[in-house]
């Protein structure tokens, strides 16, 4: 007995036209939600916004006015706001700014410490009246705005003009956080410099550099060839040879003690002469004026490389038993050190120019890199007021350490207090 059950694999297709018909709609769905966002089907009604109002932006120098005005229902990307500004009521009006509506929100305005209350219900902005005006010279002159709404061709004009005078503070109270930090820094200071006076032997950090002075000084006295002094190829105005130039005063001291020979070269008229005073002023200091050789201080070249040819040669045939490369350089540094290297002496060097660092590194005994070629004066005279202020800033730059990981931690966790307080305004 057969049932009455088809087991036919191929069953009856649907209707094609069916088919079709889904497949439009569906095809018309997806187009309508790919350009729906890029031509709206209706754009509402410009709402002009309310509460317009200029005033004197406080605690600054007189230059700015602020603006403000309530957020209107009709903003958008595609709404802008255009402010005018003149002299009169009457104008004639000048197109001052064009800004989008979604933008300079209140809550983003400059306030003391950063703190404000969030608020996106109004815009802010500063405007300088004076980029305008240039030939106003009155500084109690009062300008005048308006603001109108505008997308596209349509413009939505508001009939409120508001006025306002830009005038000058005495004192800025969003900068009082740079004043109570400078203070506290000065204290520190202050404290240290007071310190260091009653306990010469203020403990600091050891240079390896500087502590070797003494002993290629003592090498060179007792093998009886000379020092060698080389500045860097900057000024006077240059900090790293203001530093090279309290380094050679102290060097220039320990030489007229051992009694050993000193040669400075230089290739600065102005270095030449502060060189020679400062060499002088040691050995008188020293109590020997008279071994004082003013020859031994010497301008060899005023251009980079012949100054380097004239330096490698005095290496080459005098075989100074010291050699210290001080100050700021460039190309010729891996030339001077490799050639000091090659006669056998002792090099120091000390330098704030971190491309040169590599090549002293390798060529030299020792190096002072960065803020250690600062610090040398200091080091090597201890003098308290130089003391003080080395370790003062030691302390300070601990602080900033400890204050950066802090800040960073919490600003991980959105608490912005060590950030806004530190913030330069």
């Amino acid at each position: 007995m057969r049932l009455g059950v088809s087991l036919n694999p191929n069953p009856p297709q649907a209707d094609k036209g069916e088919a079709n018909l889904l497949g439009r709609l569906f095809l018309i769905i997806v187009l309508m939600g790919i350009i729906q966002p890029i031509i709206p089907l209706g754009a509402a009604e410009l709402v002009p916004p309310e509460g317009f109002r200029a005033y004197d932006t406080p605690w600054d120098g007189g230059e700015s006015i602020s603006l403000t005005w309530r957020v209107s229902p009709s903003e958008s990307p595609e709404v802008n706001y255009i402010i005018y500004i003149a002299s009169s009521p009457q104008g004639p009006w000048i197109e001052a700014m064009k800004i989008r509506s979604d933008a300079f929100y209140k809550t983003g305005a400059l306030e003391r410490f950063g703190f404000r209350k969030k608020s996106k219900d109004f815009h802010e902005l500063q405007i300088d009246p004076r980029r305008y005006f240039a030939s106003d010279k009155n500084r109690q002159a009062i300008y005048y705005f308006k603001l109108a709404t505008a997308r596209g061709e349509e413009f939505v004009p508001t009939e409120q003009v508001v006025s306002a005078t830009a005038k000058g503070n005495w004192f800025n109270i969003y900068k009082i956080n740079n004043l109570i930090i400078m203070m506290a820094f000065s204290g520190v200071v202050i404290f240290f410099i007071i310190h260091a006076r009653r306990n010469p032997n203020l403990f600091l950090r050891k240079i390896s550099g500087l502590d070797a002075v003494d002993e290629a000084l003592g090498r060179a006295t007792e093998m009886g060839r000379p020092v060698l002094f080389v500045h860097g190829l900057t000024s006077m105005g240059s900090i790293s040879t203001m530093a090279a130039v309290n380094i050679l005063s102290r060097i220039a001291r320990r030489i007229a003690e051992y009694d050993a020979i000193l040669k400075v070269v230089n290739n600065d008229p102005i270095v030449l002469s502060v060189s020679q005073e400062v060499v002088k002023e040691a050995y008188l200091e020293a109590g020997r004026p008279d071994a004082y050789n003013p020859d031994y201080v010497v301008m060899v070249a005023s251009e980079q490389f012949p100054y380097v040819a004239a330096v490698s040669g005095i290496m080459t045939r005098e075989r100074p038993a010291a050699n210290f490369f001080i100050g700021y350089f460039f190309a010729e540094s891996l030339i001077l050190a490799e050639t000091g290297a090659a006669t056998g002496a002792i090099q120091i060097a000390g330098t704030d120019a971190y491309t040169q660092l590599p090549f002293f590194i390798t060529t030299c005994d020792y190096t002072l890199m960065g803020e250690e070629l600062y610090a040398a004066s200091a080091y090597l005279s201890r003098e308290p007021m130089l003391l003080g202020t080395l370790r003062a800033q030691d302390v300070g730059k601990a602080a900033i350490i400890v204050i950066l990981f802090f800040g960073t931690i919490l600003s991980s966790f959105g608490i912005q207090f060590v950030s806004q307080v530190f913030r330069a305004f």
